[in-house]
């Protein structure tokens, strides 16, 4: 479960945006978080809030912006086409965070969206998009040149998600994080819907691949040994999944990782003595090899976990 807010966003503080009071000094120097302070507001409330922050915040000093509550976010997919309306107006926004939201708030994998394709079409310098949340969630492949991050966090990401992202054209993107998620919470993506990604035909500026919170990290780790892509990365992220010893050493039979800065392998399901060997193979590498987790036996079965589900 996620129990924080973003602080921080885009290299920005996160500033909450209220109608009428005093703007900061610099108010290009923030990220505006649009949020609804009730979780069954109605759309009005929110469409209310947007165009007060239209109205009362200097067009060119929207930066980024972070979305949180916007009323009932477990059956009302985000408004992203409020956002799209204020393209022409914001023609300096360069990052958006859809769906800050916390467990207490919307369980991950009950926040709703609908086609994010829209905002990726209306905002053609945007350079960071982090989306929390995949239930309902659309994206047709895309040809974008400004986009170098691309975050999209899930308790199970669907594979028509992960095939358009793969599929997409991204010639500036430079960190892109998939958390991949379980099945039960709609997480159907494979290791076939990822194989442009990790040829990296389309992505040549690649240097931060994240394919976590999995629980197909065994079989993802397996292929990325053997990437086209692996190595040009400088960070490698398989962490919060149920990688065991099976995908570490498919790791340290595959291309080198010597020439990774990092390698996020936390929350995990590695033998200590795998861990070890992890470490030692890779002495110029920062590896995280934090949280072990145990695995868990109920009648007769063996249960993994990744660290964000539900």
């Amino acid at each position: 479960m996620i129990h924080s807010h973003a602080s921080s966003f885009a290299g920005l503080p996160v500033v909450p945006f209220t109608p009428g009071t005093t703007l900061p000094e610099e108010p290009s120097a923030v990220a505006w978080r649009l949020e609804v302070e009730d979780f069954d507001a109605e759309p009005g409330e929110f469409v209310d809030l947007v165009r007060a922050l239209r109205d009362e915040v200097p067009a060119e000093a929207v930066r980024a912006l972070v979305i949180g509550e916007w009323g009932e976010a477990y059956e009302r997919a985000l408004p992203v086409d409020l956002l799209v309306e204020a393209a022409a107006q914001w023609t300096g926004l360069r990052a958006v965070f859809l769906a800050d939201l916390v467990g207490e708030q919307c369980e991950i994998s009950w926040l709703t969206h609908g086609d994010i394709t829209p905002l990726l079409a209306a905002y053609p310098s945007l350079e960071v998009l982090r989306v929390r949340g995949a239930q309902g969630l659309r994206l047709d492949p895309v040809r974008h040149t400004g986009l170098r991050e691309l975050i999209v966090e899930s308790g199970g990401l669907p594979g028509a998600v992960s095939r358009a992202v793969a599929e997409s054209q991204l010639p500036a993107l430079e960190r892109l994080d998939l958390w991949l998620g379980r099945a039960e919470y709609g997480g159907d993506s494979t290791v076939a819907d990822l194989a442009p990604v990790l040829a990296g035909d389309d992505l040549p500026g690649l240097r931060h691949l994240a394919l976590c919170n999995a629980e197909i990290a065994d079989p993802v780790a397996a292929a990325v040994a053997t990437a086209p892509v692996l190595p040009r990365l400088e960070v490698l992220d398989l962490s919060m999944g149920v990688l065991t010893d099976e995908g570490a050493e498919a790791l340290l039979a595959g291309q080198p990782l010597t020439h990774l800065r990092r390698l996020d392998l936390h929350h995990h399901y590695l033998s200590e003595q795998c861990r070890e060997r992890l470490v030692a193979a890779l002495p110029g590498v920062r590896v995280d090899v934090s949280d072990p987790q145990t695995v868990e036996e109920y009648r007769g079965r063996h249960y993994r976990y990744t660290a964000v589900g539900e």
